[in-house]
């Protein structure tokens, strides 16, 4: 198998373990330390990127300008962790083409705002678990309770995307 395939066989499992998840973790760096917080994830197909909407007068705005690493963690029927870069994106084609009437509310804002701004999240590893898949969960703690190598069953994972 080549680097392609594997590359692109991991964005499918990325994309069909996050899909339906609305709400992710974004957790960037600040002064102080590790900061997290709930963000919206962009109703696009997972390619490697994920996208999210925010204001330049915030702090992950100004922690992304002094440090580009990024985590973003999911929660649903699977739990997925993608380490990656963050590239703060300023494009009101691509705010109108994300904005959805629930941000005037939740951002107290129109799509015109100039103040918006786009977050694309490049991603670079993505760990997973795959819990959703009763078969694999039931055989990984089937293994444990045995006191067998749970190695195998596939439930949690680190893939390379790039």
């Amino acid at each position: 198998m080549n680097s392609a395939t594997d590359n692109q066989e991991a964005i499918e499992t990325v994309k069909e373990l996050i899909k339906g998840i609305d709400t992710a973790m974004l957790t960037t760096v600040s002064d102080e330390g590790l900061v997290s917080r709930p963000m919206k994830t962009q109703e696009v197909e997972f390619d490697g990127d994920l996208w999210f909407l925010t204001k330049k007068d915030t702090g992950k705005f100004h922690e992304l300008l002094r440090n580009r690493q990024v985590n973003v963690a999911y929660a649903g029927q699977s739990f997925v962790s993608i380490r990656g870069e963050a590239e703060l994106v300023e494009s009101s084609e691509k705010v109108k083409q994300f904005w959805s009437p629930a941000y005037e509310e939740l951002l107290e804002t129109t799509y015109d705002d100039p103040n918006l701004v786009l977050i694309k999240v490049k991603a670079e590893t993505a760990e997973y678990w795959d819990s959703g898949n009763k078969f694999k969960m039931v055989k990984f703690l089937f293994r444990r309770l045995l006191g067998k190598d749970t190695e195998g069953t596939d439930i949690n994972r680190i893939v390379e995307i790039r």
